[in-house]
């Protein structure tokens, strides 16, 4: 169900401000995630070793953790470095850590193999650090497996449908454009779609300049999407006909959509996002409002969405069907099948090659 062996989001960096010791499942693990005392992020499993009570019902000290049911004191790595009223404490008692990596304002964290967990391999992405592109990072909570939300992001022909009041314009979008470029990647897809000649949509149009309010716009929405699901949407509005598709940028103005989906369960998914611009400056109204715009599409999204989880876990034989439209996202969800086909193979290879390890109360059982 789920590729390991890749960078998930687990966090913004202000949710663990504070010395919040913040409890969240990811890909159906439970992780303790908190700032040690000297401003570096850990993360631990969710569950105290000795009696399973969970870490973060217990208390940070300094880097370390105390789980307040037995006192037992776990340090940055899940050793367990303190019992107390006993002198020695074993040298396997711990619990896992994860390898985990504060950037951009995102804290990022491997679920698998440690000794594969490559910080190089973090998708980047520079509008989140550059001080020129503003906006308000938020999180939402779906009930519905992650990928349909990927196959959400996959779609632009939805905006004319799900977002013709909000994020869409019309429904003009969906006949009358089709994408100028398909890329498939080999870890994703590029895809690019214009929209000459429209109305601006009304999340554009509100944020606008008087003299520019319903003025015809030329529209391109470049989205780059990334295994395990990382999306990127860089759109620009220029003045209709000013010839934005041969490189003229007079009058445009543009925004950077960054949206990161981490599975919490194979139904639930957990939702980072921000929608960046570059033009506000002093105005940070813009950003509100922009903020406000987007969280009324998602919950257009949302809806649906998680109306289509109900289906399908109504009937587990009901096979989604593709037309036109879902290259892209069917180039993704093949992408990680394989992927995952592949982690999955060589996990069973190692556990094959594996010592048989007998447990005590195996010993004297029949064949």
């Amino acid at each position: 169900m789920f590729l390991k062996n890749c960078w998930y989001v687990a966090a913004w960096d202000h949710e663990l401000i504070d010395g919040k010791l913040l409890a969240r499942t990811l890909l159906e693990e439970a992780v303790l995630l908190y700032k040690s005392e000297t401003g570096k992020v850990v993360a631990l499993q969710d569950r105290c070793c000795h009696r399973g009570v969970p870490l973060h019902l217990g208390r940070r000290e300094g880097d370390c953790v105390r789980c307040m049911y037995h006192g037992l004191k776990f340090d940055p790595t899940g050793k367990c470095i303190q019992i107390p009223g006993q002198d020695t404490v074993p040298a396997k008692l711990g619990v896992r850590s994860y390898p985990v990596i504060e950037k951009d304002h995102l804290v990022w964290i491997w679920m698998g193999d440690p000794a594969k967990a490559d910080p190089d391999q973090i998708i980047d992405f520079p509008y989140l650090r550059d001080a020129q592109w503003k906006g308000i990072p938020d999180y939402m909570h779906y009930n519905a497996n992650w990928l349909l939300i990927v196959d959400n992001l996959s779609d632009f022909a939805h905006l004319a449908f799900v977002h013709t009041k909000t994020l869409g314009g019309s429904e003009e979008y969906a006949y009358k454009t089709k994408p100028v470029a398909v890329e498939r990647l080999e870890r994703g897809f590029r895809v690019e779609r214009w929209h000459m000649n429209a109305a601006p949509p009304p999340f554009h149009n509100k944020v606008l300049p008087t003299a520019e309010k319903n003025q015809p716009v030329d529209r391109r929405n470049i989205g780059h999407m990334h295994i395990p699901g990382i999306f990127f949407l860089e759109s620009m509005f220029s003045p209709a006909g000013s010839g934005s598709e041969n490189g003229n940028r007079k009058g445009t103005k543009e925004y950077r959509n960054c949206q990161f989906m981490t599975p919490e369960t194979r139904r639930s998914t957990h939702f980072f996002w921000t929608y960046l611009n570059n033009w506000e400056g002093g105005d940070h109204n813009i950003s509100r409002s922009l903020h406000q715009s987007l969280i009324e599409g998602f919950l257009e999204d949302k809806h649906l969405i998680e109306a289509q989880q109900v289906v399908i876990d109504s009937d587990p034989s009901f096979e989604l069907q593709a037309i036109a439209s879902d290259a892209a996202l069917s180039h993704f969800r093949m992408t990680l099948a394989r992927l995952v086909a592949q982690e999955e193979a060589a996990r069973a290879t190692q556990q094959a090659a594996a010592p048989k390890v007998v447990k005590p109360h195996e010993i004297g059982l029949k064949a």
